[in-house]
């Protein structure tokens, strides 16, 4: 971080800059999704529909915000061997995924067309732009107001929160889907915290949901069952990774 952008964060309190990391984003990516709404005709079997306007913007503000707080690497763009530890965490939770898929719902296919811009989309909107904004400015910004730990685990509920109101994974909507991308979110939050950096699980993440909802095409209408216990079973799994990531020391911990 520059002296610049250490006065700048240290200016304003750690309770109001969290706030702020969470409100202002929000704030914009919903102005401009409205603003975008009531002048153009937005078609969302494109890949460019409210949601990714929405995730665009709160991207976008999040990066200049974090930019001007705490630079590069305090917003968790690294390289290196953070990006590679987080890599091999992150493949763990997408290989668990990738089988329980095969077991509990039913497949239509394999490869549909457009699948390049499906790819785009959901690595620059769903995984990086969100990421950015929760694994990147919200977490510095609650690690300094309570702890790095305390920030891995709330900026993980809010970007479940979040991929449950704007992913297109988000099929049906139910208390256990909803319980299963915030487990998600907290399981990349440790990562986060283990590692340092959230380009690997930005990755992976955009793979994830690429090959097991892209490639591997579900049924026209997937029975709600299905996905029920397909969430199940995945939130089993990442739960044994988010405990096996659990910080033992400060040592484990990198902000």
């Amino acid at each position: 971080m520059t002296k610049q952008t250490q006065s700048a964060a240290s200016s304003i309190s750690p309770a109001l800059r969290a706030l702020f990391a969470f409100v202002i984003p929000v704030f914009i990516g919903v102005i401009i999704s409205q603003l975008i709404n009531n002048n153009f005709v937005i078609d969302e079997n494109s890949g460019l529909g409210v949601s990714a306007v929405i995730l665009a913007g709160l991207g976008i503000m999040a990066w200049l915000l974090g930019m001007f707080w705490y630079g590069v690497s305090g917003m968790g763009v690294r390289g290196g061997r953070p990006l590679f530890s987080g890599i091999g965490f992150a493949v763990l939770g997408w290989v668990a995924f990738l089988v329980l898929r095969f077991v509990f719902v039913e497949i239509e296919g394999f490869g549909p067309a457009n699948s390049a811009r499906a790819y785009i989309y959901l690595f620059l909107f769903e995984a990086f732009a969100l990421q950015i904004w929760t694994f990147g400015l919200l977490f510095h910004a609650i690690s300094e107001w309570r702890g790095p730990v305390t920030s891995a685990i709330v900026s993980g509920i809010i970007f479940g929160l979040a991929a449950a109101l704007l992913f297109q994974e988000a099929f049906y909507t139910t208390p256990m889907s909803t319980m299963y991308f915030i487990i998600w979110g907290v399981m990349y939050g440790m990562i986060r915290l283990r590692t340092g950096s959230l380009v690997g699980t930005a990755w992976v993440q955009s793979l994830q949901s690429f090959t097991t909802w892209v490639v591997i095409v579900p049924k026209a209408l997937i029975h709600p069952g299905q996905l029920q216990s397909l969430y199940m079973a995945a939130i089993v799994a990442f739960l044994v990774i988010i405990w096996r990531l659990w910080p033992k020391s400060e040592e484990d911990v990198r902000v």
